[in-house]
């Protein structure tokens, strides 16, 4: 079972309450959920499998790993999406709503507060030490997110192939996320990937039933209701300020990240800092480094750091448009297409989630997916060290073949330092996250005062 690193099993004896869940209940609980939601997916999971398996007992241990297995194979955040399936399953659309909505919330809120603090005293001495030690402890931190994916997702030799053939091709060739992830999904067919381990995603037999939050029925309704909850603001931004202006231009793009992002926040930021960062020149690399380490101290969902860039890119670009309430605008269109496909993909999705379940083929596909987000996550893990503990990176070509190598004389002996013992405390010591990114503050801190 994938919940947590050390979470206990639920005795056997659980099982569902019985009868209907007080829909007030309920909402005080996702509310509870929301406030816990730090540490990343892991921690996240467990919080929801503990609130909601363990002490109400809303749900089957079943039903939980069925509900966190179909929301694994959806681009976006698992986690927020296992929250909205949850409250699905107990209240139908509005009990996702709430649970998916109150899981953002203050995620969005303190990202927002943190953003507006950061376009305005960016360059102040005491954030520009902060934001010294955190990004080296984020480096450790992707660093422990690849080994936990590969240890689950490298299970045979052509995922191993899958996952170089998607680290080389983003690396060297400069290949485009999604046609990784397409190719991925191609080989995941071709090389039967994950045959020897059908099934739910941790490998045991699939069971019969579905959730019960909704009869499956009306899926075409369903499906052009949500995506006209996502789509049509985005086009009455271009009808009103035209293709070119930087919040269609935002719109647009997180909209595609929205149904890429397979494997969580650390597989797509490679993809979002590579437009973010060299084709719209929103902010520099430096900056999508802080913005990461804003959102793993942040509750909500990792992928909330695309609000940020979406912040920065509106406050710098929007003409005619006072700067932060532009920024506040692009914060807030950033996030909304970024999470209502997540809402699309449940409600749409969950009720024929186990027919989905009984395709061969799409096992595979999906296999391969995920064997390819342990090579993209290696290509950010490459991006983040080279921007982190350089000063300088040159760009190197020979006809397709175009690599970043770092200027050696330009190293940050500081910052290399805080990310080797970083990286010692995560994998010798096994630390957690916060632990990790304490002490890249001391010792950031520490650092700048001995400078």
């Amino acid at each position: 079972m994938i919940v947590a690193e050390g979470s206990a099993e639920p005795p056997p004896t659980s099982h569902p309450a019985t009868g209907p869940v007080p829909f007030g209940e309920a909402t005080r609980a996702w509310a509870r959920v929301a406030a816990q939601s730090f540490g990343g997916p892991a921690g996240q999971i467990a919080v929801l499998h503990r609130i909601a398996v363990q002490e109400k007992r809303w749900i089957s241990e079943r039903r939980f790993l069925q509900a966190l297995g179909y929301c694994m194979f959806l681009p976006g955040p698992e986690a927020q999406q296992l929250a909205t399936y949850l409250g699905w399953t107990l209240h139908g659309v509005r009990g996702g709503l709430v649970a998916g909505g109150l899981f953002i919330l203050p995620g969005f809120a303190s990202i927002l507060a943190l953003s507006v603090v950061y376009a305005t005293l960016g360059e102040t001495p005491a954030l520009a030490t902060i934001f010294y030690g955190l990004k080296p402890a984020v480096l450790a931190i992707v660093l422990q997110a690849l080994r936990r994916l590969r240890l689950r997702a490298l299970r045979d030799t052509q995922s191993v192939l899958v996952a170089a053939g998607a680290f080389v091709g983003m690396a060297a060739f400069g290949v485009p996320f999604p046609a990784v992830i397409a190719a991925a999904a191609v080989a995941g067919v071709a090389l039967g990937i994950g045959a020897g381990h059908a099934g739910t995603p941790d490998g045991t037999a699939d069971e019969p039933g579905g959730a019960a939050g909704a009869p499956v029925a009306r899926p075409l309704r369903t499906a052009v209701t949500w995506l006209a909850i996502w789509l049509l603001p985005v086009l009455a931004l271009f009808a009103a300020f035209g293709p070119d202006h930087v919040f269609v231009r935002q719109a647009v793009f997180f909209s595609k990240a929205a149904v890429v992002t397979f494997g969580g926040a650390y597989a797509v930021l490679a993809y979002v800092a590579h437009h973010a960062v060299e084709v719209q020149s929103w902010l520099t690399p430096a900056e999508m480094l802080d913005g990461l380490a804003l959102a793993e101290t942040t509750p909500g969902p990792l992928i909330q750091v695309v609000q940020f860039v979406g912040f920065l890119g509106a406050h710098r670009s929007a003409s005619g448009i006072d700067p932060l309430l532009a920024g506040i605008l692009g914060s807030v269109i950033t996030t909304w297409v970024t999470f209502a496909p997540c809402f699309f993909f449940v409600f749409v999705g969950a009720p024929l989630m186990e027919q989905l379940y009984r395709r061969p083929r799409l096992q595979a596909a999906l296999a391969g997916i995920t064997a390819a987000v342990v090579g993209v996550i290696l290509n950010l893990a490459l991006w983040f060290a080279l921007h982190t503990l350089f000063g300088q990176v040159r760009a190197w070509s020979w006809g397709a073949l175009r690599v970043e190598l770092p200027v050696w004389s330009s190293i940050d002996v500081g910052a290399a330092l805080i990310a080797a013992l970083a990286v010692m405390l995560a994998f010798r010591l096994r630390a957690g996250m916060f632990t990790l990114l304490g002490f890249g503050v001391a010792a950031g801190l520490l650092v700048r005062s001995l400078a």
